[in-house]
């Protein structure tokens, strides 16, 4: 259509990049530096012109001095701009904190570690345009730097997840996506404490696409998370897609009934057709026992952690907070920051004006 073809040719899509930084010291520096010329404006393979509007980094309190060298980095570049938050909440968290400030037609989410290549934004967003995404992730063409073990299980427990809670191919989520501006900031309006992104994008959008890219891996750094850590994240998944963990308990319950059934029919039915009427049934009890005690901890340790998620949020327990810049409370060098002079020609507001 010429007409549409005309509007891509003056349209220019903005996209604000969101980076959860943890342990971003020795890396981050580089990734912002090759964000840097996307800043002044690029073309998609599909001919659609594209800018990086700003760049936010939100400090999620990490092990290193990733704050050094973010607050260089502000310094440096104009379209970079810092979230702090009081604490460490999380990639998810972190993540979400980004997208609610942002300014951008399109978010692009993304690692603080350099694995993910900016060279592959332009087709994200003809992916998004061409199949009308509100997410696409990223389709890694490469394994991760991880143990055969550990990325077995990652994937086994995400395809395990999308069939038993009918979400969309958990496996295809990834730090690494493109997500619409407004869908993004709306949801970070409603996402609660213990939220898990992914399956939240997954409550406003049915239009999801994948990228194939590649994943860079040339510093030699895995992944951070250990396997409890891991554990805990596909919990949070669980839990956050609903009450679906809770009819699971309701058929592990049937199941067990349907168990002890059986075994009762065994039991009347054995004798009837030859089998020792004298048979102990100490053994068949012990089964039993474990069995359903087995299964009544299990569903309520389920119930606990749903009852446990809505009490946070009953509480007001934050997903995030943002605080000031910690040096202008807390200065590096231990030294007591000066009192800024007023200017002269600088008439104060009264209190609580804006």
């Amino acid at each position: 259509m010429p007409h549409d073809d005309a509007i891509r040719d003056v349209t220019e899509y903005t996209i604000s990049v969101v980076v959860p930084v943890y342990q971003g010291e020795r890396t981050l520096t580089a990734v912002v530096s090759e964000l840097a010329p996307l800043t002044q404006g690029a073309v998609t393979p599909d001919g659609v012109r594209y800018r990086i509007s700003e760049v936010i980094l939100v400090h999620d309190n990490g092990p290193d001095h990733s704050d050094t060298v973010m607050r260089a980095l502000e310094r440096q570049y104009p379209f970079v701009s810092i979230l702090w938050l009081s604490r460490n909440f999380g990639q998810h968290a972190a993540t979400i904190a980004g997208m609610a400030i942002s300014t951008g037609r399109w978010i692009l989410t993304m690692d603080e570690d350099g694995q993910h290549d900016p060279s592959s934004i332009g087709a994200f967003l003809d992916t998004a345009i061409r199949e009308r995404a509100g997410v696409v992730y990223a389709r890694f063409t490469n394994e991760r730097p991880h143990g055969l073990f550990r990325s077995a299980a990652s994937k086994s427990s995400k395809r395990m997840l999308g069939a038993a809670f009918h979400l969309p191919d958990a496996s295809q989520f990834q730090s690494y996506r493109l997500v619409r501006g407004d869908m993004g900031r709306k949801l970070a309006e409603f996402a609660a404490t213990g939220v898990y992104l992914d399956v939240a994008l997954s409550w406003v959008t049915n239009r999801v696409a994948t990228v194939p890219t590649r994943l860079r891996s040339a510093d030699g750094r895995v992944s951070g998370y250990s396997l409890p850590a891991l554990f805990a994240y596909f919990w949070r998944m669980v839990l956050t897609s609903g009450t679906a963990g809770l009819r699971a308990v309701s058929v592990l319950g049937g199941v067990i009934a349907l168990i002890g059934l059986a075994i009762a029919v065994y039991i009347i039915v054995s004798p009837e057709v030859g089998q020792d009427r004298e048979t102990a049934g100490w053994a068949s009890t012990i089964v039993v026992l474990l069995l359903c005690s087995g299964a009544v901890l299990v569903s309520l340790g389920i119930i606990a952690e749903y009852i446990g998620v809505s009490l946070n949020v009953a509480m007001g327990r934050p997903l995030y907070l943002v605080v000031d810049n910690p040096e202008t409370i807390m200065p590096d060098d231990g030294q007591v920051a000066a009192p800024a002079t007023p200017r002269p020609d600088r008439t104060d507001p009264a209190p609580g004006a804006r």
